[in-house]
């Protein structure tokens, strides 16, 4: 299936036009610094300039200089996926880390490692089984360690995570039970509500808060703790962050993407992040070829995968591992070796395919590449 960027109404932005591009080879990950500090002040200030209501989540950067960024603006706990995004964490200054990812097999014991490494930040981790408890508490135990353990909460999108009810009263009550861990609160994400109007979107939310609140009731029923309650992503960001006693949980925000942007421009978030591609090829008059294949932007979400920002009425077709072919009424204007900036529709997956980034300063001049720290997975 075809697409157009003219469907799409994106322009290619001055802010984003790059001084010295003709330094920076293709295909390339460009990160604008300016654009990623607006974006983390908008976030502080959807939270009205209330830190201790904001955990980012690191998957989308995961990157150490702008751990930097958001520390220096007074964000001092952080959420991440994988054990090397939460060594990149700690390494860089961040005390109050949430692993919100299952721990299970080896993996346990190199999470033990890991705190053991940095006894100086508190690492959390999320479960939904018993089973899970009973491993972390073994291994936990072993080197005298008291590891804060939240339950994960299954409030519709069943990827993870235990619904309400007796079955997670009973993983909770194991969790208080056990040495080497500590019952520490609820983890939520709720990556099934897509609602484009915020009001809508507000009302699925509450349905997901007023799980919280019957799981809260649950526990506290039985006498158990709830210190802490962490909730959502970057669209429904806005909600949970006027939602009393609840931290909320963004990642996309700070580089953003055209599928947020398009979806809920509510958020007044602005991409940060943009491909750098090249016209290697125009083998017909209405198709140019670029250098931008599902190796260097993600192939996740079928369909549009980005859109280019400085070619009109470009139609995206065939993508390869290392080609991409664009339709175009007339490539007459067009030549080799031309660039094209896209705007890719999902950044998470995106970083993760480049190990660095150039970075583009306000003056528009890439002065700097910075590494992609977490692109890895797990730490040794």
């Amino acid at each position: 299936m075809c697409f157009t960027t003219s469907m799409l109404e994106v322009v290619m932005d001055k802010k984003y036009r790059i001084q010295n591009v003709e330094t920076i080879p293709s295909p390339a990950l460009i990160v604008y610094l300016e654009q990623v500090e607006m974006n983390i002040q908008r976030a502080l200030d959807i939270v009205e300039g209330d830190v201790t209501k904001l955990r980012p989540h690191a998957k989308t950067h995961k990157t150490a200089e702008i751990v930097v960024m958001e520390r220096e603006a007074g964000i001092l706990k952080h959420k991440c996926a994988t054990l090397k995004e939460a060594d990149m964490l700690a390494e860089n200054g961040i005390e109050d880390i949430l692993i919100a990812y299952q721990m299970v097999g080896p993996n346990i014991k190199r999470f033990i490692s890991l705190q053991r490494h940095h006894p100086q930040a508190e690492f959390k981790v999320i479960v939904d089984h018993i089973s899970a408890v009973e491993e972390l508490s073994s291994e936990s135990t072993k080197y005298g360690l008291n590891i804060k353990v939240m339950l994960d909460l299954d409030v519709g999108m069943h990827r993870t995570g235990i619904p309400v009810g007796d079955d997670a009263v009973k993983v909770y009550e194991s969790i208080d039970k056990s040495e080497g861990v500590e019952p520490w609160g609820l983890h939520v994400y709720d990556g099934h509500i897509h609602d484009e109007d915020l009001e809508d979107r507000t009302k699925a939310c509450q349905l997901s808060i007023d799980q919280v609140q019957e799981m809260s009731n649950l526990l506290q029923a039985k006498g158990l703790p709830i210190p802490l309650i962490v909730m959502g992503g970057t669209p429904t960001f806005p909600i949970y962050a006027k939602t009393p006693d609840v931290e909320a949980s963004p990642g996309t925000f700070v580089f953003h993407d055209y599928g947020y942007t398009n979806r809920y421009p509510d958020l007044g978030f602005t991409p940060a992040a943009l491909l750098l591609s090249r016209i290697i090829s125009i083998p017909r008059l209405d198709r140019i070829t670029l250098d931008l294949g599902h190796k260097a932007i993600a192939a996740d979400p079928d369909g549009v995968r980005g859109v280019i920002l400085n070619i009109e009425n470009a139609e995206v077709d065939k993508q390869h591992e290392e080609h991409w072919a664009i339709n175009i009424p007339d490539t007459s204007g067009l030549e080799i070796g031309q660039e094209v900036f896209v705007c890719p529709t999902h950044i998470c997956p995106c970083v993760a395919l480049h190990p660095f980034y150039y970075v583009v300063d306000s003056d528009g001049y890439c002065r700097d590449t910075w590494e992609v720290t977490a692109r890895n997975r797990s730490v040794t």
